[in-house]
């Protein structure tokens, strides 16, 4: 990515993750810009572009229908992610018994622990996504509970299942936060090479003027990419960035 950067192209990261947690590890690879919470907030620079939260009464209705089903579930926001007392106990254990036995831990759900502010109170939070897991009814169920206001995303962690996924607001996607972004610099979204495995960069990929999923990653995405490079154990983005002549 470096190496790209000196050759006078951008790199952004454009995840499902908000700011809070981000680690430094991967920060340090250098980027121009940031596009984080599958959309919510953008970032070019040090100049914050978006940063979208859910309305206060959408809020509270996505609150309310979570803990009427007995989910557990988190807020993201840029600040931290918040939830309800006890939701890291059930977050260890799925951890403990679903995900490290099928060696789907490393790089997680485990590292929402760390930056987790728990509390009783959460009416008037703010947040840009919710994501539950552990729960008793579907990301379908709850769809059709909350209503077309907002959008329910399968949960892009593999080993999860029907239990776990993402609610934001209708209409916010990681194409959202790129358009945005290209809009900005003035570019076009022929500019744009977009590379990612998972269910939340369907829009992205078909937003992008180069659309790359990586080799396994979810049906839906395979099915709108131009193209698939390897996994990162056989450093696909570094052979796909030596391709394009990026590097």
């Amino acid at each position: 990515m470096r190496a790209a950067r000196a050759n006078g192209h951008l790199v952004l990261l454009c995840t499902g993750r908000p700011l809070s947690l981000l680690s430094p590890v991967v920060l340090r690879a250098g980027f121009d810009g940031l596009v984080l919470g599958a959309g919510c907030h953008v970032i070019v620079g040090d100049e914050v572009l978006a940063d979208r939260r859910f309305p206060a009464e959408q809020a509270a209705r996505v609150v309310a229908a979570l803990d009427a089903h007995g989910a557990a579930y988190v807020l993201e926001s840029p600040e931290a992610v918040y939830g309800r007392p006890g939701v890291d106990d059930r977050l260890r254990h799925l951890i403990d018994t679903e995900l490290r036995p099928a060696g789907l831990e490393e790089g997680g759900p485990g590292d929402i622990l760390e930056a987790l502010v728990m509390t009783g109170d959460l009416d008037g939070r703010s947040f840009g996504k919710a994501v539950f897991f552990d729960s008793p009814v579907s990301g379908t169920t709850l769809a059709a509970e909350l209503g077309e206001a907002v959008h329910v995303e399968r949960s892009s962690i593999p080993g999860l299942g029907g239990s776990a996924g993402e609610i934001s607001v209708e209409g916010v996607h990681k194409a959202l936060g790129a358009q945005q972004v290209v809009e900005h610099l003035g570019l076009s979204r022929e500019d744009v090479v977009a590379v990612g495995d998972g269910p939340n960069d369907v829009e992205m990929l078909e937003y992008a003027g180069l659309g790359v999923a990586v080799e396994g990653a979810d049906a839906a995405l395979l099915a709108v990419a131009d193209r698939t490079v390897p996994g990162p154990s056989a450093a696909g983005v570094a052979t796909l960035f030596e391709e394009l002549g990026l590097v």
